[in-house]
């Protein structure tokens, strides 16, 4: 069976600083045309970091989008042709003031891709220095940071409270691979 959904026509309805939004004519496989919409976003990178007292950095952000402080990984926006490990190390240093000897690619993840392009890169850094206390945020990026011991991390996603896609996926494989 063919699953493919082939585009007929694409209007842009919106082009914004993050995202861009087109509306489609899309023909489905009984050959039907519909309409879909879809958001073009540029991707972007999370690290789970784990401290050698086997902490966990995670940072508390309000998001926008849930309307809500948000327990997460770092992470952040690939700029353009940006090779993904250089901005997840770019992102960990800017949000928490870490640098980290080891840093492997985890796992790729796209969190809503019924509607988005978005691919989140997710990478493990282990064997930290701390080079800076402070923060090198974006103008309008506020956020704070806590180190939280990888079993409690575990719990708290069990118990719903942490909800944030990748920080889900980045923690439970971390776990699987034993990690931590």
């Amino acid at each position: 069976m063919n699953l493919e959904e082939t585009t007929v026509n694409s209007a842009l309805v919106y082009d914004g600083k993050v995202v861009k939004l087109f509306l489609d004519d899309v023909l489905i496989q009984n050959g039907e045309k519909v309409k879909r919409e879809r958001i073009i976003h540029p991707g972007g990178v999370g690290i789970l970091a784990l401290t050698d007292e086997g902490d966990i950095l995670l940072v508390k952000q309000f998001r926008y989008g849930a309307m809500q402080v948000i327990d997460e990984i770092p992470a952040g926006k690939l700029e353009p042709f940006e090779d993904p490990e250089e901005c997840g190390r770019r992102e960990l240093y800017e949000e928490t003031g870490y640098k980290a000897a080891s840093f492997e690619k985890l796992l790729e993840l796209y969190p809503t891709p019924a509607y988005d392009s978005e691919k989140i890169y997710v990478y493990f850094a282990s064997q930290l220095t701390k080079i800076d206390d402070e923060t090198h945020l974006d103008d309008d990026e506020f956020l704070e940071n806590i180190a939280v011991p990888a079993e409690e991390a575990l719990r708290r996603i069990i118990k719903g409270e942490i909800t944030d896609a990748k920080t889900v996926a980045a923690v439970m494989k971390a776990k699987l691979l034993g990690k931590f």
